[in-house]
């Protein structure tokens, strides 16, 4: 039941990434520029209350936690971010291989 709904919430994951990229490429084709949405500023959209108060509470665990790798998250494109978190739920959450040349008695 538990890898059903991780592998639920990955399908799930994957079909916002790929709603993501179709957005920013419709974005960029009606501009005629290149144009993609930030995960910070997608976060910010969605629950801006939250992410005001998201620095403080990273900062105060760790400065090098927030300078360098949450700063660089929140600049990638938000159809990558999402993408790669659903495609990681969806490895993990697989059934194991059976294993080839051992006996399965």
């Amino acid at each position: 039941m538990l890898r059903f709904f991780f592998r639920l919430l990955g399908f799930i994951l994957l079909a916002g990434a790929f709603a993501a990229l179709v957005i920013d490429g419709t974005r960029s084709i009606a501009g005629g520029v290149l144009s993609l949405s930030p995960f910070g500023q997608t976060i910010a959209w969605l629950a801006p209350e939250k992410f005001a108060a998201l620095k403080p509470m990273i900062a105060h665990v760790s400065a090098f936690l927030w300078d360098p790798v949450m700063v660089h998250l929140f600049l990638l494109p938000t159809w990558l971010v999402i993408g790669v978190l659903g495609t990681l739920i969806m490895a993990l959450s697989r059934k194991p291989r059976p294993k080839i040349g051992y006996s399965s008695r």
